[in-house]
């Protein structure tokens, strides 16, 4: 697996991205996109060397984001990484004892690719991203 982004839930983009740029010094942003699947707006942020942050800031009430923003849990929200085969992945995850919160779904961020998302053994979120094919 290779790390894609770091997820960081903040309650509007805006704020995210001023915090990025005056806090952590970065300059590079995404487009915002919104993920009516996910239910949530999402942007992204690029350091100098080249990690990337994931700001995700709720689309609804019911956004799966909106309980860590009520509660000030899980801000800091998940650790993503790429992988070449989501069902290989996912297997190898559930046998790790990773509880799978929901089905793989296409997400608009990256395409139309399938994310998954899990509850870790240690009590974080890991989100698996299925690499594009060649």
């Amino acid at each position: 697996m290779k790390l894609h982004h770091i997820g960081l839930v903040v309650a509007e983009l805006d704020l995210g991205v001023r915090y990025c740029c005056e806090t952590l010094g970065l300059s590079r942003f995404s487009e915002s996109v919104l993920d009516p699947l996910q239910r949530v707006h999402i942007c992204f942020a690029y350091d100098d060397a080249g990690i990337c942050y994931e700001l995700i800031a709720p689309a609804s009430d019911d956004s799966p984001v909106s309980q860590a923003l009520r509660t000030r849990h899980n801000l800091l929200n998940h650790l993503a990484y790429e992988v070449a085969d989501l069902a290989m992945a996912t297997e190898k995850l559930r046998a790790q004892r990773h509880l799978p919160l929901g089905p793989s779904q296409p997400a608009i961020a990256f395409g139309g690719a399938h994310v998954q998302f899990f509850l870790s053994p240690l009590g974080h979120i890991v989100e698996l991203i299925e690499a594009p094919t060649p």
